[in-house]
């Protein structure tokens, strides 16, 4: 037996439920329709059939099947093939007629396009032939006010039904590309924004600077010996180090701050509207905190920080300045004996 579940079968859910509906309220329009014409009893044990039994069939295909979209899409054609064969059995009554294609065509558009309602009409046309061989149908013109009123619930509720199910599943879609973009901007590791999302982020607070002369500063920070981290403990614990310091980040920043991963064990924070000295008491208390971090892998393991900052000047001419900045500082703090915080602005270096 074919596996469960295949490609496609939430659609195939979704139409469940709609088929069943469009069917229900169909053979309520077929039905008045065909009385008049006093059918043989095969042909309602056909309508019956087709109405409440089939949607029930047609999932179950569906569920079974290794390509449930695929099988799906073959459900629908069916589907239009049966319609345009109730089409010439009602010896095409107008408005039942013209009901019943529709409804099977705004399925096909919605599943498929124009190409899938294309093929959708071939197939409503070979239901059609099928019903002239069957039936020889004479033409019936005029609609009566019976058969007007048994097709108002499928004219008024199925649209509605269909219009909610596309609906949905664009809220779905919607949900999914917010999460692709966020997966897409953030550090798989550290949680935190990924390098390229940081640096976006890094070039629209330039230009918030710029525009409206405000203070910010950036930060640059690096673990100190990161490489004798993992050399002597591991690698999994120098992972455990970045995630620990990606965490101490979230506790001690404020939600307006934006932290990333810059690369490796080098991470990078924009403090907007923060003045240098401020932001140089706000990096100095995250290097003690993470400082004092123990780690139970290992109780003789101890990190530190070194911390490059850098506040937003007028004679920067674009972001990349700006960063370059920081990097100084992170240079000058490492080659001042690691630890510690510096700034590029006036060389200010404090030791532990």
């Amino acid at each position: 037996m074919a596996a469960v579940g295949g490609k496609g079968l939430p659609l195939a859910s979704r139409l469940y439920k709609s088929r069943t509906l469009g069917l229900t309220l169909g053979f309520v329009c077929v039905a008045f329709a065909m009385y008049p014409l006093n059918p043989h009893p095969w042909v309602w044990a056909l309508m019956l059939t087709n109405a409440f039994i089939w949607p029930h069939v047609a999932f179950l295909i569906s569920r079974r099947s290794e390509h449930a979209l695929r099988s799906e899409r073959r459900n629908l054609l069916i589907d239009s093939f049966c319609g345009g064969f109730w089409v010439g059995a009602m010896h095409f009554n107008p408005l039942p007629g013209v009901t019943t294609l529709s409804m099977m065509t705004m399925n096909n558009v919605a599943i498929g396009g124009l190409r899938f309602m294309l093929a959708g009409w071939l197939a409503q046309g070979l239901g059609i032939g099928t019903a002239l061989l069957v039936f020889a149908p004479a033409f019936i013109g005029v609609t009566t006010q019976a058969q007007l009123y048994a097709c108002l619930p499928i004219l008024m509720l199925y649209p509605l039904a269909l219009g909610w199910i596309c609906y949905r599943q664009a809220v779905t879609l919607a949900s999914h590309k917010r999460e692709l973009l966020a997966l897409s901007r953030t550090d798989s590791l550290s949680g935190l924004l990924n390098h390229g999302a940081w640096k976006d982020q890094l070039e629209l607070e330039f230009q918030r600077c710029r525009r409206g002369q405000t203070g910010a500063a950036i930060a640059l920070i690096d673990i100190d010996h990161f490489k004798t981290i993992n050399d002597t403990y591991g690698h999994v614990t120098g992972d455990i180090v970045l995630r620990r310091l990606s965490k101490v980040l979230r506790q001690n920043l404020r939600a307006t701050d934006l932290a990333g991963r810059y690369g490796g064990d080098e991470f990078c924070v924009i403090l907007p509207d923060m003045p240098l000295n401020r932001a140089t008491e706000v990096m100095d208390a995250l290097r003690d905190r993470f400082n004092a971090l123990a780690y139970a892998q290992d109780p003789t393991l101890r990190a530190s920080l070194s911390i490059g900052l850098a506040p937003y000047q007028l004679g920067h001419v674009d972001s990349t300045s700006w960063l370059n900045d920081a990097d100084l500082a992170l240079y000058e703090a490492k080659s001042g004996g690691r630890n510690r915080v510096s700034s590029v602005q006036d060389s200010w270096l404090r030791s532990v």
